[in-house]
């Protein structure tokens, strides 16, 4: 990764073999390297992340960004998705988005390996990244059960 980063154009890299012996964990040594330095920390790692603002240094966390750039996604909204696989629950079927968001569709087992509209019902953040749970659009139009009157 970092020879692709240093074929880049526009972007400046420099290796410092800066060393903190007194100290020990690895985390609080990048924080003090980008301190001497005047550089900035970018990590996926949310502890590293956190303790870095606290020591006042600049942090670009990539899953935040990631997560920036993931298009949004509303209830109402129509989906077309490919079924992989079961969900946890009693009849759910399980499809990905092309970032790796999981959709979870309800009664969506049946159609395991094709592929189908779904409606948002929900979405939900979680730590672990977003998760969008559908209905089976033909669901919108299927009688439901019971008397009417």
């Amino acid at each position: 990764m970092l020879q692709k980063i240093q074929r880049m154009p526009k972007v400046k890299v420099e290796i410092h073999e800066l060393d903190f012996p007194q100290i020990r964990e690895v985390d609080r040594k990048l924080i003090e390297c980008a301190k001497a330095v005047g550089g900035k920390i970018l990590t996926n790692d949310y502890n590293l992340n956190k303790v870095a603002e606290l020591h006042g240094v600049r942090v670009l966390n990539i899953n935040e960004l990631a997560n920036a750039l993931k298009p949004v996604v509303l209830p109402g909204e129509v989906m077309h998705v490919h079924v992989l696989k079961e969900g946890k629950e009693s009849g759910q079927g399980v499809a990905y988005l092309d970032d790796g968001t999981m959709v979870v569709v309800d009664h969506g087992k049946k159609h395991l390996g094709q592929s189908v509209d779904v409606m948002v019902t929900s979405v939900l953040q979680t730590t672990a990244g977003r998760m969008i749970f559908t209905r089976l659009r033909e669901e919108e139009y299927a009688p439901r059960g019971g008397d009417d009157r």
